[in-house]
């Protein structure tokens, strides 16, 4: 028997599919440009980037960084215009803060193709003004619009991971 096209919709890939691949392959070509790697998490429960970075003879550092990307059409401006409102769940906040590598989150605005980075656990690192038990599911975070994601803000990232991988390594294990 043939196949016989009913009037059944296919699933559709829709804008915001789009431009979450295209913030992907935005932070990805910044990655590519420094000479690092990326590796896209397949299995997504709150990072979507796994970044390794390099030294300049192209050895491998150690450390990693985390990338949790997120897409939007229409960027929302702080009203004085100096950061854009990013969305973050509780869960993941949970999740990123007990992480001892740097996880990042990406604001992409795909409708002028650049996109701001946030380094998590900075941001929320002092007790006194943050509490995450006061949180209910979601929390919006202001993104100042100079941290713009280009080469020089991976290249600034990978030093902060590098400081951080030699903090945690004090007294232990150092390469050469």
């Amino acid at each position: 028997m043939a196949y016989r096209s009913f009037k059944i919709p296919r699933k559709r890939r829709t804008r915001e599919h789009v431009i979450a691949d295209l913030s992907v392959n935005f932070v990805e070509r910044h990655v590519l440009l420094c000479g690092f790697t990326a590796e896209r998490v397949r299995l997504d429960y709150g990072i979507d980037l796994i970044v390794h970075t390099y030294n300049r003879g192209g050895e491998i550092e150690n450390g990693r960084i985390l990338f949790q990307l997120k897409a939007t059409d229409r960027i929302k401006l702080s009203a004085e215009g100096r950061s854009v409102s990013c969305r973050l769940n509780k869960a993941d906040l949970h999740y990123w803060l007990g992480e001892s590598m740097p996880v990042v989150v990406v604001q992409y605005d795909a409708k002028y193709e650049q996109a701001y980075w946030l380094h998590v656990q900075k941001h929320f690192e002092d007790p006194l003004v943050f509490d995450l038990a006061s949180v209910s599911k979601q929390l919006t975070v202001q993104i100042p619009r100079v941290n713009l994601l280009n080469r020089e803000a991976m290249r600034v990232l990978a030093r902060k991971k590098n400081a951080l991988v030699v903090q945690l390594n004090k007294g232990g294990y150092r390469a050469n």
